[in-house]
């Protein structure tokens, strides 16, 4: 499937940072990972830093896929609202899941330490009411916050026209969010993988998988075959190819960048990122060469085609909505794009084995506005059922929440 439109900021930045080589010969691992976006990245470090044999392989060139087109903005902040979750799933279950996401935060700075040219760093994250009758709910929303131990203060109009010169109802602040630059995370984790001896290779293409009691085979297009003890699936929105359950929808978002603007100019938009309760809503955030990256304005197209013909007309859009917001900018656009992305039911991934395929095979679906924070979650919940260890999310991060 064609995932993104335009001109992915990350892939035009960086280029193709380097290619693997095809797998051409039979393979035996520990844990196969199938999958080299930043999902299977995240994973495969999580399980070569503890000890397991990982081999990785990826039908594009690495990172080519959606991790081109995210916007990477890291934050704790589920789709669905912790009081909506938690009318789902009871107190306890929505906590958890929430302050799983804040604690994956300083996680990926970890995982980041180390790794050349990332531009991880960490931010705050400003989330607007974008409409009087929201300031209520956001209030609530953030006072549950608080009640779990979760960093989210509330402003009111004065407060956030006083510090942020922002005209809304009133917002949301937090300082446990972060940035990152996607694409070069992806091939420095993968980097790192190799140095510990894994194998990656791209353009290698999975055809079959057969699962035993005791492993599983897997077949390429091009004959080669991989013997695992596990295997994870992390192919982003292909993974639903797998699968004969619908599970998620997927969805088109929109994304354009700036030149460099003024650090003066830019102001406190350099440290703190920006989203707003509208539905679909307006997202932003600086690079750590000073653009800012804006996205949103989300909706159901799911052909390439159609998605390719709105880029421009959206961009257009998200620039009349960042000026409404910051009428004091005077950004100049340089690159937008588009790019497919999944959502479930209830804003929540799916990480662990499915039935249709046995306990050896794992899903990693890291489906929702914040994907890497839901990968760097998963990436613990599978290594801890590929070790027999249970892990306090696993049902609620699993297939076993569909009944």
């Amino acid at each position: 499937m064609d995932l993104k439109s335009g001109y992915p900021w990350w892939a035009v930045r960086n280029g193709l940072i380097q290619a693997f080589p095809p797998l051409e010969q039979d393979l035996q691992c520990d844990v196969l990972v199938v999958g080299g976006g930043i999902t299977g990245a995240l994973i495969a470090d999580e399980l070569s830093a503890h000890g397991h044999d990982v081999a990785l392989i990826e039908q594009r060139d690495i990172g080519w896929g959606s991790t081109a087109a995210s916007t990477a903005l890291l934050q704790y902040e589920i789709d669905t609202h912790l009081l909506e979750l938690a009318s789902q799933y009871g107190q306890d279950a929505a906590a958890l899941a929430y302050q799983a996401c804040a604690e994956a935060i300083p996680a990926l700075g970890e995982v980041a330490r180390g790794l050349k040219d990332v531009d991880f760093k960490q931010m705050d994250s400003l989330y607007l009411a974008s409409r009087r009758r929201d300031v209520p709910r956001l209030m609530a929303e953030g006072e549950a916050r608080r009640g779990i131990g979760l960093d989210a203060r509330w402003l009111d109009r004065d407060a956030l026209q006083e510090r942020f010169s922002v005209d809304a109802g009133g917002a949301l602040l937090t300082r446990q969010a972060a940035r990152v630059d996607p694409y070069c995370f992806t091939y420095g984790l993968l980097r790192r993988l190799q140095r510990r001896g894994g194998v990656v290779h791209d353009r290698t293409v999975l055809h079959t998988l057969t699962p035993t009691a005791r492993g599983v085979t897997a077949r390429t297009e091009s004959g080669m075959q991989i013997r695992a003890r596990h295997v994870v699936l992390a192919m982003g929105y292909a993974n639903q190819q797998w699968l004969d359950p619908r599970v998620a929808r997927n969805r088109s978002s929109y994304a354009f960048i700036t030149d460099p603007i003024n650090a003066d100019e830019l102001g406190w938009l350099q440290r703190t990122m920006v989203w707003e309760s509208a539905r679909p809503y307006l997202y932003l955030r600086a690079t750590g060469d000073r653009r800012l990256l804006v996205g949103g304005l989300d909706d159901a197209i799911d052909i390439p085609a159609r998605r390719d013909g709105r880029v421009d007309s959206k961009a257009r859009k998200l620039m009349k909505q960042l000026l409404q917001w910051f009428p004091h900018l005077q950004p100049t656009p340089a690159f937008s794009w588009a790019g497919t992305f999944a959502e479930t039911a209830d804003g929540l991934p799916f990480f662990g084995p499915h039935a249709q395929w046995g306990p050896r095979v794992q899903f990693a679906m890291a489906y929702g506005g914040n994907g890497i924070t839901y990968s760097m979650i998963g990436a613990g919940l599978l290594r801890a059922g590929i070790e027999r260890r249970r892990h306090p999310l696993q049902e609620l991060f699993g297939f076993a929440r569909l009944g």
